[in-house]
Protein backbone atom coordinates (compact mmCIF):
# COMPACT_ATOMS: atom_id res chain seq x y z
CA UNK A 1 0.00 0.00 0.00
CA UNK A 2 3.05 2.74 0.67
CA UNK A 3 4.11 2.34 -3.54
CA UNK A 4 0.38 2.59 -4.15
CA UNK A 5 -0.61 5.99 -2.94
CA UNK A 6 2.42 7.73 -4.30
CA UNK A 7 2.24 6.46 -7.64
CA UNK A 8 -2.14 7.72 -7.43
CA UNK A 9 -0.70 10.87 -6.81
CA UNK A 10 2.40 10.97 -9.84
CA UNK A 11 -0.46 9.71 -12.16
CA UNK A 12 -2.58 12.27 -10.81
CA UNK A 13 -0.05 15.12 -11.30
CA UNK A 14 1.02 13.98 -14.76
CA UNK A 15 -2.84 13.96 -15.83
CA UNK A 16 -3.46 17.89 -14.31
CA UNK A 17 -0.21 18.58 -16.13
CA UNK A 18 -1.74 17.34 -19.24
CA UNK A 19 -5.04 19.14 -18.83
CA UNK A 20 -3.23 22.24 -18.03
CA UNK A 21 -0.85 21.68 -21.17
CA UNK A 22 -4.21 21.58 -23.15
CA UNK A 23 -5.73 24.29 -21.51
CA UNK A 24 -2.91 26.44 -22.19
CA UNK A 25 -3.08 25.76 -25.91
CA UNK A 26 -6.85 26.52 -26.47
CA UNK A 27 -6.46 29.49 -24.85
CA UNK A 28 -3.31 30.58 -27.13
CA UNK A 29 -6.17 29.77 -30.34
CA UNK A 30 -8.86 32.35 -28.81
CA UNK A 31 -6.30 34.82 -27.71
CA UNK A 32 -4.61 34.22 -31.38
CA UNK A 33 -4.82 37.30 -33.94
CA UNK A 34 -6.89 36.54 -36.97
CA UNK A 35 -6.15 35.63 -39.71
CA UNK A 36 -8.16 36.95 -43.17
CA UNK A 37 -8.55 35.08 -46.05
CA UNK A 38 -8.34 37.00 -49.28
CA UNK A 39 -10.77 37.43 -52.14
CA UNK A 40 -10.16 34.79 -54.69
CA UNK A 41 -11.23 35.14 -57.97
CA UNK A 42 -14.11 38.17 -56.40
CA UNK A 43 -14.94 35.28 -54.37
CA UNK A 44 -14.89 35.69 -50.22
CA UNK A 45 -14.78 33.25 -47.03
CA UNK A 46 -16.58 32.66 -43.95
CA UNK A 47 -16.15 29.62 -41.35
CA UNK A 48 -18.65 28.52 -38.99
CA UNK A 49 -19.55 25.95 -36.45
CA UNK A 50 -22.99 24.68 -35.36
CA UNK A 51 -23.24 20.97 -34.75
CA UNK A 52 -23.40 17.91 -37.33
CA UNK A 53 -21.36 20.08 -40.85
CA UNK A 54 -23.38 17.91 -43.09
CA UNK A 55 -26.73 19.80 -41.22
CA UNK A 56 -24.72 23.08 -41.48
CA UNK A 57 -23.24 22.84 -45.01
CA UNK A 58 -26.46 22.54 -46.70
CA UNK A 59 -27.75 24.50 -45.25
CA UNK A 60 -25.58 27.80 -46.05
CA UNK A 61 -25.87 25.88 -50.03
CA UNK A 62 -29.45 27.10 -49.52
CA UNK A 63 -28.48 31.02 -49.47
CA UNK A 64 -28.45 33.19 -51.86
CA UNK A 65 -24.89 34.17 -52.87
CA UNK A 66 -23.34 30.68 -51.32
CA UNK A 67 -21.32 29.16 -53.85
CA UNK A 68 -20.13 26.33 -52.07
CA UNK A 69 -19.78 24.67 -48.74
CA UNK A 70 -17.15 22.75 -47.61
CA UNK A 71 -17.16 20.33 -44.04
CA UNK A 72 -13.63 20.19 -42.17
CA UNK A 73 -12.59 21.15 -38.69
CA UNK A 74 -11.62 24.31 -36.96
CA UNK A 75 -11.09 25.99 -33.42
CA UNK A 76 -8.73 23.55 -31.86
CA UNK A 77 -4.93 23.41 -31.03
CA UNK A 78 -4.14 20.16 -33.20
CA UNK A 79 -2.75 19.75 -36.74
CA UNK A 80 -4.50 17.90 -39.47
CA UNK A 81 -7.52 17.05 -36.95
CA UNK A 82 -9.63 13.75 -38.30
CA UNK A 83 -12.92 13.08 -37.73
CA UNK A 84 -11.95 10.05 -35.16
CA UNK A 85 -9.54 12.30 -33.42
CA UNK A 86 -12.10 15.26 -33.24
CA UNK A 87 -14.94 12.90 -31.70
CA UNK A 88 -12.46 12.39 -29.18
CA UNK A 89 -12.94 16.42 -27.45
CA UNK A 90 -9.22 16.57 -26.89
CA UNK A 91 -8.36 18.49 -30.34
CA UNK A 92 -10.52 21.41 -29.07
CA UNK A 93 -11.42 21.29 -33.25
CA UNK A 94 -15.04 21.84 -33.81
CA UNK A 95 -16.66 20.37 -36.88
CA UNK A 96 -16.83 23.44 -39.04
CA UNK A 97 -17.79 24.69 -42.62
CA UNK A 98 -16.14 27.11 -44.86
CA UNK A 99 -18.63 28.98 -47.52
CA UNK A 100 -17.25 30.59 -50.38
CA UNK A 101 -19.52 33.13 -50.98
CA UNK A 102 -20.20 36.31 -53.36
CA UNK A 103 -20.13 39.63 -51.35
CA UNK A 104 -21.69 41.44 -54.00
CA UNK A 105 -24.83 39.11 -53.59
CA UNK A 106 -24.68 38.26 -49.86
CA UNK A 107 -22.90 40.23 -46.76
CA UNK A 108 -20.65 38.78 -43.73
CA UNK A 109 -23.71 40.18 -41.98
CA UNK A 110 -25.99 38.07 -43.50
CA UNK A 111 -24.16 34.74 -43.21
CA UNK A 112 -24.75 35.25 -39.57
CA UNK A 113 -27.59 35.98 -39.56
CA UNK A 114 -28.18 32.40 -41.33
CA UNK A 115 -25.69 30.96 -38.37
CA UNK A 116 -27.77 32.02 -35.65
CA UNK A 117 -31.29 31.30 -37.32
CA UNK A 118 -30.71 27.38 -37.60
CA UNK A 119 -29.60 26.41 -34.79
CA UNK A 120 -30.43 26.03 -30.91
CA UNK A 121 -28.79 28.87 -30.03
CA UNK A 122 -28.95 28.26 -26.40
CA UNK A 123 -27.73 24.58 -26.58
CA UNK A 124 -23.92 24.47 -25.18
CA UNK A 125 -21.27 21.66 -26.75
CA UNK A 126 -23.96 20.64 -29.88
CA UNK A 127 -26.85 20.63 -31.04
CA UNK A 128 -30.16 18.57 -30.67
CA UNK A 129 -28.46 14.84 -29.83
CA UNK A 130 -25.02 15.53 -31.38
CA UNK A 131 -23.39 16.71 -27.98
CA UNK A 132 -19.85 16.98 -27.01
CA UNK A 133 -16.85 20.02 -27.75
CA UNK A 134 -16.64 18.74 -31.31
CA UNK A 135 -20.40 19.88 -32.37
CA UNK A 136 -19.85 22.89 -30.16
CA UNK A 137 -20.87 26.81 -31.38
CA UNK A 138 -18.14 28.37 -32.30
CA UNK A 139 -18.52 31.79 -34.79
CA UNK A 140 -15.08 32.89 -36.30
CA UNK A 141 -14.16 36.58 -37.69
CA UNK A 142 -11.03 37.37 -39.64
CA UNK A 143 -10.82 41.56 -38.88
CA UNK A 144 -11.99 43.79 -36.38
CA UNK A 145 -15.06 44.76 -38.59
CA UNK A 146 -16.15 40.66 -38.77
CA UNK A 147 -16.15 40.39 -34.92
CA UNK A 148 -18.27 43.42 -34.24
CA UNK A 149 -20.79 42.31 -36.35
CA UNK A 150 -20.68 39.18 -34.70
CA UNK A 151 -20.94 40.49 -30.92
CA UNK A 152 -23.46 43.39 -31.83
CA UNK A 153 -25.57 40.61 -33.27
CA UNK A 154 -24.99 38.42 -30.34
CA UNK A 155 -25.41 40.86 -28.06
CA UNK A 156 -29.36 41.94 -29.40
CA UNK A 157 -30.02 38.52 -29.83
CA UNK A 158 -29.58 38.02 -26.09
CA UNK A 159 -31.94 41.49 -25.93
CA UNK A 160 -34.53 40.28 -27.70
CA UNK A 161 -34.30 36.65 -26.63
CA UNK A 162 -33.79 36.84 -22.99
CA UNK A 163 -31.37 33.89 -22.54
CA UNK A 164 -27.50 33.40 -22.89
CA UNK A 165 -25.90 32.63 -26.76
CA UNK A 166 -24.16 29.35 -26.14
CA UNK A 167 -21.97 30.61 -29.36
CA UNK A 168 -18.02 31.24 -28.69
CA UNK A 169 -16.02 33.62 -30.55
CA UNK A 170 -13.26 33.04 -31.92
CA UNK A 171 -10.34 34.33 -34.25
CA UNK A 172 -10.02 32.68 -37.59
CA UNK A 173 -6.83 30.90 -37.68
CA UNK A 174 -7.10 27.49 -39.66
CA UNK A 175 -9.45 24.91 -41.50
CA UNK A 176 -8.85 22.02 -42.12
CA UNK A 177 -10.75 20.23 -45.04
CA UNK A 178 -12.94 17.10 -43.45
CA UNK A 179 -12.03 13.65 -45.00
CA UNK A 180 -13.73 13.26 -48.55
CA UNK A 181 -16.90 11.02 -47.97
CA UNK A 182 -18.34 14.09 -45.73
CA UNK A 183 -18.67 16.42 -48.01
CA UNK A 184 -21.91 16.79 -49.67
CA UNK A 185 -23.38 14.40 -47.65
CA UNK A 186 -26.64 15.70 -47.93
CA UNK A 187 -26.71 15.67 -51.25
CA UNK A 188 -25.35 12.71 -51.79
CA UNK A 189 -27.17 10.62 -49.44
CA UNK A 190 -30.53 11.89 -48.98
CA UNK A 191 -32.09 8.32 -47.48
CA UNK A 192 -29.57 8.30 -44.91
CA UNK A 193 -31.39 8.00 -41.41
CA UNK A 194 -29.66 10.73 -40.09
CA UNK A 195 -30.27 12.94 -42.91
CA UNK A 196 -34.04 12.26 -42.96
CA UNK A 197 -34.67 12.40 -39.84
CA UNK A 198 -32.18 15.43 -38.50
CA UNK A 199 -30.64 16.95 -41.31
CA UNK A 200 -33.38 18.02 -43.57
CA UNK A 201 -35.91 18.85 -40.73
CA UNK A 202 -33.21 21.44 -39.40
CA UNK A 203 -32.88 22.72 -42.49
CA UNK A 204 -36.55 23.05 -43.73
CA UNK A 205 -37.01 24.82 -40.14
CA UNK A 206 -34.54 27.23 -41.19
CA UNK A 207 -35.59 28.01 -44.34
CA UNK A 208 -39.35 28.30 -42.99
CA UNK A 209 -38.52 31.35 -40.63
CA UNK A 210 -35.64 32.85 -43.23
CA UNK A 211 -36.77 35.17 -45.63
CA UNK A 212 -37.39 33.59 -48.69
CA UNK A 213 -35.71 36.56 -51.21
CA UNK A 214 -32.25 35.42 -49.70
CA UNK A 215 -32.87 31.96 -50.15
CA UNK A 216 -32.67 29.83 -54.04
CA UNK A 217 -35.24 28.68 -55.18
CA UNK A 218 -34.17 24.97 -55.60
CA UNK A 219 -31.62 23.44 -53.62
Amino acid sequence: MKNIIPLFILALLFSCQNTAQVNSKQQSVINAEPIEIPLKAGKARAYFASGCFWCVEAIYESVKGVEESISGYSGGHTKNPTYGASNTGKTGHAEAVEIIYDPNIVSFETLVDVYFASQDVTQVNGQGNDRGSQYRSIIFYQNDAQKQIILKKKEALVKKRGVKIAAEVYPFQKFWVAEDYHQNYEKLHPNNGYIRNVSIPRLNRFKAKFPKELLKEHH
